[in-house]
């Protein structure tokens, strides 16, 4: 039975519907699980986990909103065809969510939290939009996370994915060789990817960004973040501020010509002072890596 106009069950039911039917408004800015930090990515990179105490996050994103002006938390443009191995991940044509890295001819390297059930993987790229004559745009069949990798702490934070043809001969864009060396404290190394240029606020560049960064002493990293630190990471950045951020998580950390890490996790805004950005380590991997390769 319909209740009468008059009825104060009409206002009732009126205000209940109005409730259910309001949006949460979503919360931005991860920093690991696809990018730096412990942050899980979602498409349009609208909601935000934390990796602990800290508002540590993944850093991966969402949908790319270009920006020119800014520059990725003091880096610059990259210069073109100077990182030749780097790769971007997207869930569709203008959803990049991760960075990688090309290590073999079939595989690409990248964060165990930008794993997805299937993969996008572009090659060769300058620009993160419009054709270019350079670019390969594949897909990835296989993906292999690290059977020890842990969520929110992002231990082991690294996965391989395997592409649908090999790479030969193909101008612009080759594999880089991992490091077989820990990462040494004081190092001047290179972390590439389109993260976003600015923080807590996001603004996505157009083009590849680049940054110099210096890795800190394992007592510095573990200082940064009590508890939280272990062998498989490492910390790196400066007093300037200067840091990955979200967008770029899965993206290279190039120290004397050798890939050293990845962007894993770090704290939200990004560049902070006392807290860097924290990168997977892939010195202990170099085996796993190249027996998962050889295996499959």
């Amino acid at each position: 039975m319909m209740l009468p106009v008059s009825s104060p069950w009409t206002w009732m039911l009126a205000f209940l519907m109005s409730v259910l039917t309001m949006g949460n408004p979503g919360l931005t800015g991860q920093k690991n699980g696809a990018s730096l930090g412990n942050q899980a990515c979602q498409e349009y990179g609208n909601s935000q986990q934390t990796g602990s105490g800290h508002q540590a996050e993944n850093r991966q994103h969402g949908n790319v909103d270009g920006d020119t002006e800014n520059r990725i938390l003091n880096g610059k443009d990259c210069e073109p065809r100077t990182q030749p191995w780097q790769a971007a991940l997207f869930l569709k044509p203008e959803s990049l969510f991760c960075g990688a890295v090309l290590v073999h001819p079939q595989w690409v390297l990248t964060a165990a939290h930008c794993q997805k059930p299937s993969y996008t993987v572009v090659l060769g790229r300058y620009r993160l939009h419009g054709f270019q004559a350079d670019q390969k745009i594949l897909r990835g069949i296989q993906s292999f996370p690290h059977p020890n990798y842990t969520r929110p702490a992002h231990s082991n934070d690294l996965m391989l994915i395997k592409l649908n043809q090999k790479i030969v001969g193909k101008k612009g864009i080759k594999p880089i060789n991992i490091t077989t060396q820990a990462p040494t404290a004081g190092a001047q190394c290179l972390v590439s990817g389109w993260g976003t240029t600015s923080s807590p606020q996001v603004h996505f560049p157009q083009v590849l960004q680049c940054l110099d960064i210096t890795i800190l002493s394992h007592e510095a990293c573990r200082k940064a973040y009590p508890g939280e630190i272990n062998s498989s990471m490492f910390c790196a950045g400066d007093e300037d501020g200067k840091d990955s951020c979200q967008g770029d998580s899965g993206s290279p950390v190039v120290c004397n010509g050798v890939l050293q890490g990845l962007v894993s996790w770090g704290d939200i805004p990004c560049g902070k002072p006392n807290r860097p950005g924290v990168y997977t380590n892939l010195y202990p991997f170099n085996k796993w890596i190249k027996d998962t390769i050889k295996n499959n």
